[in-house]
């Protein structure tokens, strides 16, 4: 039997979202959050399976657009999170004890997955971190600190964590910083939904810890480490948040170039006006550009050689043309997609959120810069 083709893969991952998620979508937002049957549903079809890693990870390309495809970014962001963001750290650096601790329930969807980074004080610059892991004298930790706009919060079964340990130095940088994993279940974990105008259904909440006793074998690695961990998956980050952002931009330019062929102004279609057509016309040769750039930050994270630039670039040009496409579209629809249960509204929304989380527009202009 011959290896499926890309075709396949699409063409499979296609089926499973009509199936699993597209039906449950509109639910699931005004909820804010993906449900246990819903997380199940998408474990059992596998798509949370696909290789973070090698020659196997252009599938997984594929499956970041098409869940951007959707059209429904909150979905995207909070599997993002799980399968790739959060699982990346447990992949990349995690012990075979803690693979095996975590990964079946995770690919199966039934221990959602979260990371746990950012802090009122600590968001794209993260050395101002004061979350502190203090040793308890037997081997693991207690860990106290607040995290900040964790996507799939309320339903996480693990968090990724980064923390000090030890004392807290303010502005010391990561000197001393540390990756735990996180048992949602533990006592003194707790979680405040923190409501944003887009990505209803990523779950986005507030993570208090308290005193959470952690084992030492849930330490990711060697601390001295971190820093050099960090920046390696905050590059398969910035790209899993890249192609995500093709896919949402491909199904927005879909919606407005279909929108604007069939809707009637005067004696004829929207897209009867030059304007309009030369609109569209930019927005999907701009689409063509990004889309084959994200292909070739997939095929060099594949061969093991992602760089900051490349996942950097992918990430800001993406974003910033999802939330230019959005614009349009709900510009070319005119009132109707002002209003709030549009989906031209929703897109736009959404696409705002893009060019804030992992890492906002500034910061990757000004890794760029330095590159």
């Amino acid at each position: 039997m011959s290896a499926p083709t890309a075709v396949d893969v699409r063409a499979r991952i296609r089926e499973v979202l009509a199936r699993d998620v597209l039906p449950y979508a509109e639910q699931w937002e005004r909820q804010r959050h993906i449900s246990a049957a819903g997380w199940r549903d998408m474990g059992l079809a596998g798509l949370f399976g696909h290789p973070h890693t090698g020659p196997g990870f252009l599938d997984s390309a594929v499956l970041l657009e098409e869940l951007g495809n959707t059209g429904y970014a909150g979905i995207r962001a909070a599997v993002g999170v799980h399968a790739y963001m959060a699982a990346s750290y447990l992949e990349m650096f995690g012990s075979p004890e803690q693979r095996a601790a975590y990964r079946p329930g995770m690919l199966a969807g039934t221990t959602v997955a979260a990371l746990a980074i950012s802090e009122d004080a600590a968001g794209s610059d993260l050395r101002r971190l004061s979350t502190v892991a203090t040793p308890d004298g037997t081997g693991g930790y207690r860990v106290t600190g607040v995290k900040r706009h964790v996507a799939n919060g309320s339903r996480a079964g693990l968090f990724v964590v980064l923390a000090r340990i030890g004392e807290t130095v303010a502005g010391s940088g990561l000197t001393g910083a540390a990756l735990l994993l996180v048992d949602a279940g533990l006592p003194g974990v707790t979680r405040e939904p923190e409501p944003m105008i887009g990505w209803h259904a990523a779950d986005v909440c507030r993570i208090g810890l308290t005193d959470v006793p952690v084992a030492g074998n849930r330490l990711i690695g060697r601390p001295e480490r971190t820093l050099l961990y960090l920046m390696q998956a905050l590059n398969m980050e910035r790209m899993v948040a890249g192609l995500l952002a093709v896919g949402g931009v491909m199904h927005c330019v879909d919606l407005v170039d279909r929108f604007a062929r069939s809707h009637q102004i005067k004696d004829g279609p929207l897209s009867a006006n030059q304007s309009v057509r030369h609109r569209i016309a930019d927005l999907r040769a701009q689409l063509d550009l990004v889309r084959q750039y994200g292909y070739h930050a997939a095929r060099s994270h594949s061969r093991g050689d992602l760089d900051v630039r490349t996942a950097s670039v992918l990430k800001l040009q993406a974003t910033e043309l999802a939330v230019s496409a959005a614009q349009t579209c709900v510009q070319f629809h005119g009132a109707r997609g002002y209003r709030e249960d549009s989906a031209a509204a929703r897109l736009y929304r959404d696409a705002m959120a893009g060019t804030i989380a992992a890492g906002a527009s500034e910061l990757m202009r000004e890794m760029i810069f330095e590159g």
